[in-house]
């Protein structure tokens, strides 16, 4: 690739930037710090309190499952900028006594009296994105017991009693989600339920919680306790669900009583490709999962290792190879009740390398058509994991979609409702993302899982919308092509290209090849590389993802990692 003196002032300052901790004694330059070790059992979460929590529950006899659900729970109440029983859940379990992998899809649908014709209707063309238009029946408490049911040690009462303690209690909020928090608070205040719910009195009003203030929230304990003490029915089909009916008929909203009774998740084979002797393991559709399978594929041809990591030939076709998966996502990737994909093709080595002839390595894709497979046979989210000492390990996402959701807080149950209906599309019935009553719309969370030789590897994820099939093969990338360390493979500086044709809302398809946000630790020459070839470089903040990750030591225990760009922790014992 030749290079030309041609840098945009936003992108030279992002080059110049320091790459991580280049004093480390380790010669690891861009962990944050090490990894961890422990003997026994490892969770990584995004909050340091639900991190000991899912600690304590496996140090008191439960199992991996058990301590993911108690941290799930904990999280919900802790960042509710980011996830809670509001909103959809999707897990991938390890079970070392069949040593088999189980994935749920716990994503709930739309609401049955609430037609296309409606929002016609209304005159709108997109879904909005808050109040009661987007809310979606929430799948995280179904979840929670068809995981427990399968795998669970310990009663539901115990797994909920920490969240239900520190949510009459309180606890201290943390940095990152006091941002968000506060950036919240001026786009949702405006919803019945919300203020009172999820913001603190001041001389000047009504504010988000800040740094280091406690934080409690009665009425998620209440909510809890309820389902603690009553079962998943307690939320589908009990007076949870009656106060939800309620509060929709009472603000211009459509998810019912009987939507919630109607509710129930489904456990689904996750679905896999090999990268390099390393089998990676997905979610299908509604997710968004097998993108990062479509990715590594057409990643495999090439030699990433002897390019280097950061090289413009790494960044080049890692976008290249996310264009063309991205591609078929906004195609193909939908609720399979309605329309099925053709997944076995689409992640298949043969369909790659037929797509991969699209790829050059001095030209960028301006626009990228979805393939035709013929079948062979921001949004904010936490993602968690866990690990115990019987070797069962537990990949779990769970999110409100947009931030802390829709807005929609029903009326003394503190929690807010998803807005993962915005992803539909209005106006193109054809569409396979189409809106329809009772449908599971498209879907960003996606955990992942990989194993080697048949035995578990790697449990980790990558929240951040349509970043996280992008950090998914990123944190791959790393590790087994350019030799890093489970902590430095999160740490390291990202990619994230945007512009791609999406699945969601007016489907608005790529024609200018998108844009290629880095984050700061990038060489320039790379910069300049890539400018050269004609992409569009620019700095962005934030855009990145939330990682976690726990990998299984072949001499025994395990080593976590944690998130630096969030408020996380990884620890065990």
């Amino acid at each position: 690739m030749s290079v030309r003196i041609r840098v945009l002032l936003p992108v030279l300052l992002l080059a110049l930037a320091p790459a991580g901790a280049a004093d480390r004694i380790t010669g690891q330059p861009f962990a944050t710090r090490s990894e961890v070790h422990a003997p026994s059992a490892m969770a990584a979460t995004s909050h340091p309190l639900a991190t000991q929590i899912a600690l304590d529950v496996m140090k008191a006899g439960g199992s991996a499952v058990d301590a993911a659900i108690a941290a799930n729970a904990a999280l919900g109440l802790m960042e509710p900028t980011g996830n809670g029983i509001g909103g959809d859940l999707f897990a991938i379990v390890w079970d070392p006594k069949t040593r088999k992998l189980h994935g749920y899809n716990g994503s709930g649908r739309s609401p049955k009296s609430l037609t296309a014709a409606e929002f016609a209707r209304r005159g709108l063309d997109d879904i909005p994105p808050h109040g009661p238009l987007p809310v979606t029946v929430p799948g995280t408490v179904d979840g929670w017991f068809a995981l427990h049911e399968r795998f669970g040690r310990r009663t539901m009462a115990q797994n909920l009693a920490p969240a239900i303690r520190y949510a009459r209690d309180g606890h201290p909020v943390h940095e990152t989600i006091a941002y968000y928090w506060a950036r919240s608070v001026p786009r949702l205040s405006k919803w019945p339920g919300f203020s009172e719910q999820f913001t603190v009195a001041d001389g000047q009003g009504r504010r988000a919680p800040r740094t280091g203030e406690t934080w409690k929230n009665p009425n998620l304990a209440d909510t809890l306790q309820k389902i603690a003490d009553g079962g998943r029915d307690a939320f589908y089909a009990g007076d949870i669900a009656r106060t939800i009916d309620a509060y929709f008929r009472a603000h211009d909203g459509f998810l019912s009583y009987e939507d919630m009774a109607a509710h129930r998740g489904e456990w689904v084979e996750p679905v896999s490709t090999r990268y390099r002797g390393y089998d990676v393991w997905e979610l299908p559709p509604n997710g968004q999962g097998i993108a990062a399978l479509q990715i590594l594929n057409l990643l495999e041809p090439y030699d990433l290792a002897s390019y280097g990591f950061g090289s413009p030939e790494h960044v080049h076709l890692f976008v290249e190879a996310k264009k063309l998966a991205f591609a078929d996502r906004a195609r193909w990737y939908a609720d399979p009740a309605f329309h099925p994909a053709p997944v076995a093709k689409l992640i298949s080595k043969e369909y790659a390398r037929e797509r991969g002839r699209l790829i050059s390595p001095d030209r960028v894709l301006r626009e990228a058509q979805p393939g035709t497979p013929r079948q062979l046979e921001e949004g904010d989210t936490i993602y968690l994991t866990t690990a115990d000492a019987d070797g069962m390990m537990v990949s779990l996402i769970q999110s409100n979609y947009r931030g802390m959701g829709s807005g929609m807080a029903p009326t003394g149950l503190g929690f807010i409702l998803q807005d993962r209906g915005e992803q539909f599309v209005l106006g193109d019935a054809s569409h396979p993302n189409a809106y329809a009553p009772g449908k599971r719309p498209f879907h960003t969370i996606i955990p992942a899982f990989v194993t080697k030789d048949g035995a578990p590897w790697l449990s980790y994820g990558v929240m951040g919308g349509a970043m996280q099939p992008q950090g998914h093969v990123q944190i791959l990338l790393n590790m087994i092509d350019f030799g890093m360390n489970l902590q430095e493979a999160g740490d390291a500086p990202r990619i994230h290209h945007d512009g791609s044709t999406e699945p969601a809302g007016r489907a608005t398809v790529m024609s200018d090849g998108g844009r290629i946000e880095l984050e700061s630790g990038f060489p320039q020459a790379t910069v300049r590389a890539l400018m050269d070839l004609g992409h569009s470089v620019r700095w962005a903040q934030g855009p990145y993802g939330g990682y976690q990750a726990i990998m299984a030591n072949p001499q025994g225990g395990w080593t976590g990692a944690s998130e630096s760009r969030k408020d996380g922790q990884a620890a065990g014992y």
